[in-house]
């Protein structure tokens, strides 16, 4: 009875001892966060970054005694994998000479200090003192609204919402007018194709949304695609092309589907070859471009037109631009709702997307009532060959989200609210009531902008 009950006080002595030993020793962010300086907002940020997130968003932190343990060792592992895998803080607060954090690293940190859905459970039951109280979460929401009136407001925003995580999309400025009208005429032209049918527009229709509005798109000789075309409008903003990524630029995107087999089936030297028999585009290119009618040549005037292609004045935009009734009671509560529930954290900035890439059923299997997934569903997967990037795709943009159906990379969701309760599922495991999915959707359709002066309609 003695022995057992010696072995129950060492047991709980050395329970007791790792948490407080804890207290005492912590990590370090020298050389992994950045300096704060003069900063104040920033030092405050710092300090719960460090006391807090560093363990498990941060590669190379000295980790506690136990992290060697059987069994803790494992959980250590998989808790900093995952962790580094939704947010890589010294990524992230290190973004280069004269650039500012990004806006969807400020939208993930300022949803978790509003969600107080971090640190886990498990991890605050060996660091007693990492919950985020009110203090730490107003030291982080402070510093992020600091970043965002600096470095993201939009020009021309209303000073209550200089701070805001959805900012109103501004007028493309610096673009070459010749080159844009000339990249319109090459984005409509079917000589790209090889049998002279289909044009970049036939799979982005600018009456359509920048897309098709069909499942899949169908190529040269009746090819179906595997993947849902995505909106060219707006796609100047995105951090890459494709919904894998595959492609860094819109030039480079614009190469793509030329080439592809199921899609325009035809190669350049074909596509140079027909456009030559025309002498306004000779000539238009010869006066533009030093090396003439070249690829890259045409593929540059084609992205310098699609980076045209911003939808600005939104009734949405008009709201955060201080016309207070520009949006109904219902969209105002549903604009509330989706940062509340967390949609904002991968959609935030003037695109309302297109910034990052986030796994499709971060929270549920979304791929399961599908019977599994194909090819085309390991996403970024498919780009880098990298295991962490499966099932990951990028986040489209919400803007016309009302003209972009289907929705998802596969096209499945032919009705928005259908699409805003799937992700509310899958995503965030959210179940939301009809009221709820209504008022989003009743927000999400305030985001359709307009083109040459004319709303994108459904």
């Amino acid at each position: 009875m003695k022995k057992a009950l010696l072995l129950c006080v060492v047991l709980a002595v050395l329970g007791l001892a790792l948490p407080v030993s804890n207290l005492v020793l912590k990590p370090s962010g020298a050389g992994i966060l950045p300096a704060a300086g003069a900063d104040a907002t920033l030092a405050k940020a710092l300090a719960v970054f460090e006391k807090k997130c560093l363990y498990c968003h941060a590669a190379g932190v000295k980790m506690p005694l136990y992290a060697s343990f059987p069994i803790a060792k494992d959980l250590i592992a998989k808790d900093v994998k995952e962790g580094l895998s939704e947010l890589d803080l010294a990524a992230e607060l290190n973004p280069g000479p004269g650039k500012p954090v990004g806006e969807a690293a400020l939208a993930a940190i300022e949803h978790v200090a509003d969600a107080g859905t971090m640190p886990p459970g498990r991890f605050v039951a060996m660091h007693w003192d990492t919950c985020f109280a009110a203090a730490d979460k107003e030291a982080l929401k402070a510093w992020v609204g600091d970043v965002r009136e600096k470095h993201h407001a939009t020009p021309g925003v209303a000073a209550g919402f200089k701070r805001e995580v959805v900012q109103p999309l501004a007028a493309p400025t610096g673009l070459d007018p010749e080159k844009v009208a000339v990249g319109d005429t090459l984005f409509h032209d079917k000589r790209l194709s090889k049998d002279n049918s289909i044009a970049c527009a036939g799979c982005h229709a600018l009456d359509k949304g920048g897309t098709d509005q069909q499942q899949f798109a169908k190529g040269v000789g009746g090819a179906m695609g595997d993947i849902n075309s995505p909106t060219v409008y707006n796609s100047g903003l995105f951090v890459r092309q494709f919904w894998d990524g595959r492609a860094a630029t819109l030039e480079e995107q614009a190469n793509g589907p030329v080439n592809n087999p199921i899609e325009m089936a035809s190669n350049w030297p074909e596509v140079i070859g027909k456009l030559q028999q025309d002498p306004a585009i000779v000539g238009a290119m010869t006066k533009l471009y030093p090396k003439g009618l070249v690829s890259e040549s045409i593929t540059d005037a084609i992205a310098t037109f699609e980076r045209s292609l911003v939808t600005i004045d939104s009734r949405f935009d008009s709201y955060l631009k201080g016309k207070a009734d520009a949006i109904s009671a219902d969209e105002k509560e549903g604009y509330a709702l989706f940062k509340s529930v967390g949609c904002a954290a991968c959609h935030p900035g003037k695109a309302l997307g297109g910034l990052t890439f986030e796994k499709m059923g971060r929270r549920r299997d979304y791929f399961a009532e599908k019977g599994g997934p194909k090819k085309p569903d390991l996403g970024r997967f498919n780009a880098t060959q990298k295991e962490e990037d499966r099932f990951r795709f990028k986040v489209p943009t919400l803007r016309n989200v009302s003209a972009t159906f289907p929705y998802f990379h596969d096209g499945t969701c032919k009705e928005l609210s259908e699409a805003v309760r799937k992700m509310a599922y899958y995503q965030l495991d959210r179940m939301l009531t009809v009221d709820q999915t209504g008022k989003i959707v009743a927000f999400l359709n305030s985001l359709t902008g307009e083109y040459k002066g004319q709303p994108l309609v459904r």
